[in-house]
């Protein structure tokens, strides 16, 4: 069977072997080892080199070799003498025309042993386009490299199992590893526990939906220059790289200012509560007192009627039932009061304006009365459904009051009145749905006589005592929510102050 196969083999004649090297694309030379002359050449070669084959074989390596230094003679025969030595060569080497185009070529001599003398083959190609898409991308690397370089955003990419592949200096940098350090590192181990479970989830849904997510996390290395770094993640997933790219940037200080923020409500939120409680004893004091006065002298007139023993059941009777009828006004005093100041977690929730003046009601009340002050409530007809916080904006709406019944104290009891309004107020600038309005008025002195018009920072007070939160801060109150609070003059005299938050168009 061997010798059936070998005798199938075809032989070819000499003829036949340069026409397979002729169809080769490649060009080819055939170099005596020893001399290096020219001894044939394919039609490739020829085509390139603009000779003949009777041109080219009395030529010389300078003859058809670029013009520069580095293609000289002395190197190329160098070149070709290695290749007879050691068997084979590879060079880049530029070739050159008979018209004198010079063209790159990638260049490999072997050495052949044939039947009566040895030769050279060199193999060369064109690798002009090559080289100038390699110079071109070896520039845009570079750019690209000065770049990720030079921006403060960190670029990492992350492969399937969270180990880093590439991580830029900035990204090093934001999170507090050497240069270099990071690579082949858990991308988590950088990130305190909460941040771990956040990039996690956020790299688990890019890779589910397909589209980038955004994260905001927390780093855990002392020597970071960022405590907090927030960005986006991308899973990619083609014939060069799997895996995640993200893309991220300093957020320490907006973060610390949202903290800021949060201790500085929640120290609003205290304020309100303990004026609140404040608000509340001074109605204890000033309203229960009356119910109970009564109360102790219907008790009072009961014990003395029965002691004397000249008394009637149903007399007695009458007496305890009065003083029960007084005492349950004090009841229904402290659960008005309770309905206010119960513990509620100091966050947005959906109100009705309506409600919450309803439930400050009772303390206006009662200050409009120790200052014998005549208050009106003009309520909307309709819910004023916003998202507030209940209780600062309850407090806020103390305040307003309170300023307002102060302000009329010192005058002539016929025009001591303050009006409080709730309503639905449309901006035709505004495109939103529309806000709900809280609005006091009163009839006094007006704001003229505030130094600059300075009404909110502190510099104006028309109290001169009280537990209110004050303007300075009952505007920071309702700003901080979303809100915006107003005053102006009010004609022919007074003040208005109000309030307005965007109306709630659902509750979720």
């Amino acid at each position: 069977m061997a010798v059936n196969d070998v005798a199938s083999v075809p032989t070819f004649s000499l003829r036949d072997l340069q026409r397979l090297l002729d169809a080769s694309p490649l060009s080819i030379l055939i170099h005596d080892a020893a001399s290096k002359n020219i001894l044939w050449a394919n039609h490739t070669a020829l085509r390139i080199l603009g000779f003949s084959l009777q041109e080219l074989l009395p030529l010389k390596a300078h003859d058809m070799s670029g013009l520069g230094e580095m293609y000289r003679r002395a190197r190329g025969v160098e070149w070709l003498q290695r290749a007879a030595d050691e068997g084979s060569a590879r060079i880049k080497w530029k070739y050159r025309s008979k018209s004198g185009k010079e063209t790159l070529t990638d260049a490999i001599a072997t050495r052949v042993t044939l039947s009566e003398s040895t030769v050279v083959m060199v193999q060369f190609r064109d690798i002009e386009h090559e080289e100038r898409t390699r110079e071109t991308l070896s520039r845009t690397r570079a750019a690209l490299a000065t770049f990720i370089g030079q921006t403060d955003e960190g670029i990492l990419i992350v492969d399937e199992h969270d180990a880093v592949t590439y991580a830029s200096r900035s990204a090093e940098l934001l999170l507090g590893a050497e240069r270099g350090g990071l690579i082949a590192s858990n991308l988590l181990d950088a990130l305190d526990a909460d941040g771990r479970s956040a990039l996690s989830l956020a790299l688990t849904r890019s890779r589910e939906l397909g589209r980038s997510q955004p994260f905001r996390v927390a780093t855990r290395h002392r020597t970071a220059t960022a405590s907090w770094v927030s960005g986006s993640c991308q899973f990619i997933s083609d014939d060069n790289v799997t895996g995640y790219l993200l893309l991220f940037h300093d957020v320490t200080e907006p973060r610390l200012q949202d903290i800021r923020r949060e201790r500085e409500l929640q120290h609003l939120n205290y304020l309100a509560r303990f004026n609140a409680m404040g608000d509340m004893a001074t109605t204890i004091e000033h309203e229960i007192a009356q119910p109970i006065s009564a109360a102790s002298n219907f008790l009072a007139g009961v014990e003395q009627r029965h002691r004397s023993g000249n008394v009637k059941t149903a007399t007695l009777l009458t007496g305890i039932q009065a003083a029960q009828g007084q005492l349950a006004r004090v009841g229904e005093i402290l659960q008005s009061l309770r309905r206010y100041v119960t513990s509620l977690e100091p966050s947005s929730q959906l109100i009705d304006l309506n409600a919450l003046v309803a439930e400050v009601r009772p303390l206006v009340e009662t200050r409009a009365a120790q200052h014998q002050v005549d208050v009106t409530f003009a309520l909307s007809g309709v819910a004023v459904p916003v998202r507030c916080e209940r209780v600062l904006t309850g407090q806020v709406m103390l305040n307003l009051c309170f300023n307002a019944i102060e302000e009329m104290r010192d005058w002539p009891i016929e025009y001591r009145a303050v009006r409080v309004e709730t309503a639905h107020r449309t901006d035709p600038k505004d495109s939103a749905e529309g806000r709900g309005l809280f609005r006091v008025t009163d009839l006094g002195r007006g704001l003229n006589h505030v130094p600059g018009g300075r009404v909110f920072d502190g510099a104006f007070s028309s109290k001169s005592g009280g537990h209110g939160i004050g303007l300075a801060l009952s505007h920071q109150v309702i700003l901080r929510q979303g809100g915006e609070i107003a005053a102006y003059e009010h004609h022919p005299h007074g003040a208005v102050f109000e309030f307005a938050f965007p109306l709630a168009t659902h509750t979720g």
